[in-house]
């Protein structure tokens, strides 16, 4: 006769069992929500990533071309930007 079918079992085999069935299930459930996850991922591309910021320098370039300052405040500003930040005392 079979284990389960003796009724000498105590109480401590039938939550053994039952205990051993959900962490069955539950690894099961687990193991299929992680393969969903990692089938459902969208996939990275390289070049579609955001592009950096321009240099201060191309900025300053681009708002001169524009017409948003003259070349005196041009080369003013850019003569400060090659100096590097001023340091306070």
């Amino acid at each position: 006769m079979m284990f389960w079918y003796n009724h000498d079992v105590s109480g401590w085999g039938w939550f053994a069992m039952s205990a051993g069935m959900i962490l069955f299930w539950a690894l099961i459930i687990t193991l299929a929500v992680l393969l969903f996850r990692a089938l459902n991922r969208p996939q990275e591309h390289p070049h579609t990533h955001t592009p950096a910021t321009p240099p201060a320098e191309d900025i300053l370039h681009e708002r001169l071309a524009r017409g948003e300052i003259d070349e005196d405040d041009y080369r003013r500003r850019l003569s400060a930007l090659r100096a590097g930040p001023v340091t306070k005392p």
